[in-house]
């Protein structure tokens, strides 16, 4: 019996365990893993591997980084291989109907999100700046309309509270690695079939920028910590104070009742090497943070070299 045939495509760190669990399972082939071609990073702007290169690499994968995968020798590179699926997670490109009728049986997404929920670029911070109750990851047969592609299997997991948007990545993508193994042996086997997505359900999530990340005080308590939480490593969650910007890093609701008359990001309280601020209903306790000194630091640390005279607010 030939083994399976797989072309692996992505590029951050999100990827690597399904490649790294693609390329380890027994009677799979990894022919080739097709990545964005190095770019520049760090203040030195050094030409670096993105993390499915570097991990294809080690695993004595051949890597592909074309600029553009849909060009002829795109197109012809790919289908000398004649695999039986292309795997594709976290890319970053678009691909062509031409590329998508390669695979002799599917070509497949790894998405995290429960589809037709969160489609587009950001949804595991989506679901933690909504408060969800759960989220997950989704298989499909790819589309050329983004995330449009019919449901093959489905894992689902609890978001929890105090959940950044960072454990929960790092969570979601081994379920994504352990999935791809299931979705493809059930294809296999006849145990899975596609299912078209209800579109009429589709929601979107858009790429996230720098801008996203400053904290609005007006929300309530806990929505001011779940936004934290979800730009959580990138792009932060920052405030300003005067002409200081402070990155917040970590945050709790609070039980300090706030006065009446309080605007929103009112510094409430800052002693005693705690710092309390006003939301738009309730409190927040700031944990962890970061000024000009570019270290992360929790609030009495922060607070013992940064005096906030009072009273103050967070802008």
């Amino acid at each position: 019996m030939n083994n399976t045939r797989i072309v692996f495509m992505g590029t951050p760190e999100f990827a690597v365990p399904a490649l790294k669990t693609l390329a380890n399972e027994p009677g799979f082939d990894v022919l080739l893993a097709v990545t964005q071609p190095d770019r520049p990073k760090g203040r030195g702007k050094k030409l670096t591997p993105s993390a499915v290169k570097q991990a294809a690499l080690d695993l004595g994968i051949e890597v592909y980084q074309p600029e553009k995968i849909n060009t002829p020798e795109g197109v012809e590179r790919l289908a000398a291989l004649e695999p039986d699926y292309f795997v594709v997670v976290a890319f970053g490109q678009i691909l062509s109907r031409q590329v998508l009728d390669i695979p002799k049986t599917h070509p497949i997404n790894i998405h995290a999100s429960l589809l037709p929920k969160y489609r587009g670029a950001a949804p595991i911070q989506a679901a933690v700046l909504n408060m969800d109750a759960q989220t997950g990851v989704t298989t499909m047969v790819m589309a050329e309309k983004m995330d449009a592609g019919d449901i093959l299997l489905m894992e689902t997991t609890p978001v929890y509270p105090d959940e950044t948007a960072s454990t929960l990545h790092d969570r979601l993508s081994q379920i994504g690695a352990d999935l791809i193994i299931k979705t493809i042996h059930g294809i296999e086997q006849e145990k899975v079939t596609p299912v078209p997505q209800d579109h009429a359900k589709a929601t979107y999530v858009s790429m996230l920028k720098k801008s996203d990340g400053r904290i609005d005080w007006g929300g309530s308590a806990k929505a001011v910590c779940a936004h934290i939480n979800a730009m959580t490593p990138w792009p932060g969650a920052f405030t300003e104070l005067g002409k200081k910007r402070l990155k917040i890093f970590k945050a709790a609701v609070s039980s300090v009742p706030a006065q009446a008359s309080a605007d929103p990001g009112t510094v409430v309280s800052c002693s005693d090497g705690e710092l309390f601020v006003a939301a738009g209903d309730g409190v927040v306790q700031v944990l962890e943070l970061m000024g000009n000194s570019g270290k992360r630091l929790d609030a009495a640390a922060f607070l013992r070299g940064n005096k906030i005279d009072m009273p103050a607010c967070f802008q």
